[in-house]
């Protein structure tokens, strides 16, 4: 029976720790990482201040924390993709994969693209530039020509462009999505068949 409490326990304290980096998350990208205090975040809580430096010490932690945990697919992924064969199909999954991951953790990437500054200054913008060199190192052929390298770092960043810079375009998120992953599958096929005739 202690042991199921304890269960609930943690579970409570998971969840008040996710409610904690939602809120940050939110109030962050709304009104800048700069401008939040930990007093308007237990605020908005309707918590202690004392209760949320329970959990988190900064607004820093909260940020490093909320790209941890929302970083770690990626991290995932290219454990995976380590593990593969360097097959096309390899490449077409880890390109799918990647898009769901960047759409599971939209809000965060939403904020790096807009605090670059901060992302830079708090060191979480080195961490994911390395992980997304090691992703770009998994998809790219080494021995392919520069074109079909560029091709294949490029469909990494069109997966991001869709994010940022396409928010704009068509009115069905869906239907863009889907648009943006074919293109940026479709780099990977032509790269991989141009390293496979080279």
């Amino acid at each position: 029976m202690g042991g199921t409490m304890d269960g609930t326990k943690q579970r409570r304290r998971g969840d008040t720790r996710r409610r904690i980096q939602d809120v940050a998350l939110d109030l962050f990208a709304e009104q800048g990482y700069e401008k939040t205090s930990l007093r308007e975040i237990a605020e908005h809580l309707d918590v202690t201040k004392a209760a949320l430096y329970y959990h988190f010490k900064t607004k820093e932690e909260i940020l490093v924390s909320i790209f941890e945990d929302l970083t770690q697919p990626i991290e995932d992924l290219i454990d995976w993709g380590r593990q593969q064969p360097h097959t096309l199909e390899t490449k077409q999954e880890i390109v799918r994969r990647y898009a769901d991951t960047l759409a599971q953790a939209a809000p965060l990437f939403r904020f790096m693209h807009e605090n670059q500054a901060t992302v830079r200054e708090l060191r979480i913008g080195e961490s994911f530039k390395e992980r997304i060199r090691s992703l770009r190192d998994i998809i790219v052929d080494p021995d392919a020509d520069l074109v079909d390298q560029v091709r294949c770092a490029s469909a990494i960043f069109t997966l991001h462009a869709g994010m940022f810079l396409l928010q704009d375009m068509g009115n069905d998120p869906e239907e863009k999505s889907r648009a943006v992953l074919e293109v940026a599958t479709d780099l990977v096929t032509q790269a991989h068949r141009g390293a496979a005739s080279s």
